[in-house]
């Protein structure tokens, strides 16, 4: 029987006193997670290298113990005139989960993973066609919000950033 790879731990994994305690034992002052935490969920910006308060030094240590990259795009599919975007992320384990973006008249939705699969099966799902592999950790949910953010702002999609619904993508559990 095959072993999955444990997820790597990510900021988002930690609360604010499990970052600070992660710093600190990483030689960092406290401070420092703060700061990270401000780029990552308030600026969505999991780029340590355009930080300009995290000194040179310091930056690829907190890409690598804060923020491990979790998701990769592997592919993404636009209709309705751009207003949907469809995008494929394999995991840092090689399993794959989707995320969808909307633009109605009225609101911006947003949904997002947070199960590998499903097990549901329905025949009109590409999810569900692999059936139930995993739950995702609260850093691949968030990692695909973050770059959903990143996106949104890098192509300046005519959205409110502070007005949209979110979906969460799971197992039918009561069907």
């Amino acid at each position: 029987m095959s072993t999955r790879a444990k997820t790597p731990e990510h900021l988002a994994d930690l609360d604010p006193g499990e970052r600070r305690a992660k710093a600190i034992s990483l030689g960092l002052p406290a401070f420092r997670a703060n700061q990270i935490a401000t780029h990552y969920f308030t600026h969505y910006n999991d780029d340590p290298e355009s930080w300009s308060d995290i000194p040179n030094g310091m930056r690829e240590l907190v890409a690598k113990e804060f923020l491990p990259r979790l998701i990769t795009l592997v592919r993404s599919i636009t209709c309705d005139n751009g207003k949907t975007r469809k995008d494929l992320w394999r995991l840092h384990d090689g399993v794959l989960v989707e995320s969808v973006l909307m633009k109605y008249t009225d609101r911006t939705t947003v949904c997002i993973s947070s199960q590998a699969g499903c097990g549901m099966d329905c025949p009109f799902c590409a999810t569900g066609q692999a059936g139930l592999t995993r739950n995702l950790t609260a850093g691949e949910i968030t990692a695909q919000l973050v770059a959903r953010q990143n996106r949104v702002l890098q192509v300046n999609y005519p959205a409110d950033l502070h007005d949209y619904r979110m979906l969460f993508l799971w197992e039918w559990e009561n069907r």
